[in-house]
């Protein structure tokens, strides 16, 4: 690979998840200026980044955003006007993949199990569940679990929900409710179209939320998970076909709960996401390096199908 092409690793930004994909982006430069690219710039979003990528000149941008926009189909489809060549998925399937419930339309019909759900104002949710409790809130089109709300029995989130307790309904004029999947937390990533293992998350307390995702020593990581061979190999055949029907580029990680007192039929996916974290914590670089793939080497293969 030619390691005198102008990488722009393009981070930062302004979403809920902007302190995530800076320290994705440091580690990526870090990376490559290791791994002997002589060309490497850091670029933190702002609303000029259009005037900026075409002032740099790349010749291919890494995308290292996490959230909107950068994971939402809009910085994709400024650099395809703009005709630049950049990491992961496409602006079609970011599109698709952020949106939860347009997930659903596409995996659903084609046998992947997927939570039931439904869209709810955040203003009905005052006057009673939208379903049955334990249930999930969660926005839409957000990554790393934020905003998420597990809504149980005795009222963890007040009962009833109120305008003045603290919940995503405060942040959010629109929620999707889905009914909460008892069990374990798992996780599985797919590399073009190779699959990386299965993961178990085990927060040391309360549930995977964001802090537990990105805070040192809330989560046990169990990689390879310790899980019936059948099972995991469902759940990554699950993931690689979602990967696939969706349309996924680079990398992609499937999220999953599995019932394990239902076997296989309590495997559910929960969400795609195009655009994982590669922080020091996050999952991608953990399973590849289960596979013998270092950071430097998963880094230098997103950039090989880019320029492609």
């Amino acid at each position: 690979m030619n390691r005198d092409l102008h990488v722009v690793v393009l981070m930062g930004g302004w979403s809920a998840e902007r302190d995530v994909s800076l320290s994705s982006g440091r580690g990526i430069v870090e990376a490559l200026r290791g791994a002997g690219w002589s060309r490497v710039t850091e670029l933190d979003m702002g609303r000029d980044v259009a005037k900026r990528l075409e002032e740099l000149r790349p010749d291919v941008v890494f995308n290292a955003l996490h959230g909107t926009p950068g994971e939402d189909g809009s910085v994709q489809g400024m650099m395809d006007l703009m005709g630049l060549k950049y990491t992961h998925s496409g602006m079609e399937t970011s599109v698709i993949a952020i949106d939860k419930e347009l997930t659903k339309m596409v995996l659903v019909p084609h046998g992947i199990r997927m939570p039931e759900g439904r869209i709810v104002e955040s203003e009905s949710l005052y006057a009673g569940d939208p379903m049955a409790r334990p249930y999930v809130l969660k926005p839409n089109n957000e990554g790393s679990s934020v905003g998420v709300a597990i809504v149980t029995d005795d009222g963890n989130y007040g009962s009833p929900i109120g305008r003045d307790v603290e919940g995503p309904w405060q942040k959010f004029e629109r929620l999707l409710a889905e009914p909460f999947i008892k069990g374990r937390e798992l996780t599985t990533s797919v590399l073009g179209n190779e699959t990386l293992g299965v993961t178990e998350l085990k927060p040391v307390a309360g549930f995977y939320d964001y802090d537990a995702k990105y805070t040192d020593g809330l989560t046990v990581h169990e990689c390879p998970a310790n899980i019936p061979d059948d099972i995991a190999a469902a759940m990554e055949s699950m993931a690689l076909r979602a990967h696939q029907l969706v349309g996924c580029k680079g990398v992609s990680r499937s999220d999953f709960r599995w019932d394990d007192e239902q076997g296989e039929a309590g495997i559910y996916l929960l969400e795609v996401n195009t655009q994982p974290g590669m922080t020091p914590l996050s999952l991608v670089p953990e399973q590849a390096k289960q596979r013998g793939i270092s950071y430097a080497e998963l880094v230098e293969r997103l950039i090989a199908e880019a320029i492609e």
